[in-house]
């Protein structure tokens, strides 16, 4: 089973321990971590959206006390990432390559090259004007998550503790609200999964394009604050939209732990939840690998094919689960990038 994913942290992991290296250490395979090539091409990991991430200072000073005194540049940590993306794609065996349309996702699962496509996790670093922004598009990104946990200047983004509620803050500014339309024009993803209610609203409002939460679960089974309510999730399904399931143990257990010992009929349950409120074709994956704590049952990208078997150990049939590996992520970046 060919899957494509809708977030991954692969490019922090990179940046934060193998940035003298870091296409070696892709191609040769990482230590620690949920994702390397020789790991996804056991898994049947064919694509997805690889996230650039700036992390907190106090953030990159615990997991990485080696880089604590180096400047911290948010905008040019965006830059750095990317620019590992891009010499990903550009390795001379021709095994990857990044990806701005649609046709070139196809292209790849044929050709059976690892399809890029660059996401910005966390509009922080980015102008109020939208010039930055612009650039991103131009380098290659097409998706954007104006938020992480943290308030920058176009809003808000989901924060609290477990068990809490998606209401945690005020929404967009005006910056934001200009943000969401620049986006819209440029007819990239907007991921609501790190917006808090307010934000995710007023976005709903604002965009002419489906709704789309990368890697978020359903609320109603873990109360998670970045979970996502019925009613987000009918709003979702009303706009053509879709969620990717996030593995990530705290996002999946209805004690809201991260204890590792999460079994695979977790994932299967908020499949079944958010399915059943949005249909079949609204529901993806959205693994979250390399931020997140996983499953033991599930381990890395590897552990895929295990999942797979659950789903169908649990009576699902090949159609509906090649919807939920890949067919349905597709179908959307079609429709929302329009080649």
């Amino acid at each position: 089973m060919l899957t494509f994913d809708g977030h991954n942290d692969l490019l922090l992991n990179l940046w934060l321990n193998h940035r003298d290296a870091p296409v070696d250490a892709f191609y040769n395979g990482i230590a620690q971590g949920h994702l390397d090539f020789p790991r996804m091409q056991q898994g049947g990991f064919f694509g997805g959206l690889f996230a650039i991430f700036v992390p907190p200072q106090a953030y990159i000073a615990q997991i990485a006390p080696h880089l604590a005194d180096a400047p911290y540049q948010p905008l040019e940590i965006m830059r750095q990432q990317l620019g590992i993306l891009r010499l990903i794609a550009e390795e001379p065996q021709g095994r990857a390559r990044l990806c701005r349309s649609a046709a070139d996702i196809a292209a790849c699962r044929a050709d059976g090259v690892l399809a890029l496509v660059a996401h910005i996790e966390g509009a922080d670093a980015l102008d109020a004007e939208g010039e930055q922004l612009q650039a991103f598009y131009d380098a290659g990104v097409r998706s954007i998550g104006p938020f992480w946990n943290l308030p920058n200047r176009f809003g808000t983004g989901v924060t609290g503790s477990f068990p809490g509620s998606p209401d945690s803050g005020p929404g967009l500014t005006e910056a934001g609200k200009a943000l969401i339309k620049q986006a819209n024009a440029l007819n990239m993803l907007i991921d609501v999964s790190h917006m808090n209610e307010k934000a995710f609203w007023q976005t709903a409002e604002l965009s002419a394009s489906p709704l789309v939460a990368t890697h978020s679960n359903a609320h109603a089974l873990c109360a998670q604050p970045r979970n996502l309510t019925d009613a987000q999730l009918a709003a979702i399904r009303d706009s053509g939209g879709m969620v990717g399931i996030n593995f990530g143990n705290a996002f999946l257990r209805a004690d809201g732990k991260r204890d590792g010992d999460t079994p695979l009929s977790d994932i299967i349950r908020h499949y079944e939840r958010l399915s059943a409120i949005m249909g079949e074709d609204c529901v993806g994956l959205g693994s979250d690998f390399d931020g997140i704590s996983t499953p033991e049952a599930l381990k890395d990208v590897t552990g895929l094919p295990r999942l797979f078997a659950a789903f169908r150990d649990a009576g699902y049939d090949q159609d509906r689960l090649e919807k939920l590996a890949s067919r349905n992520w597709q179908r959307l970046l079609q429709k929302i990038w329009q080649a």
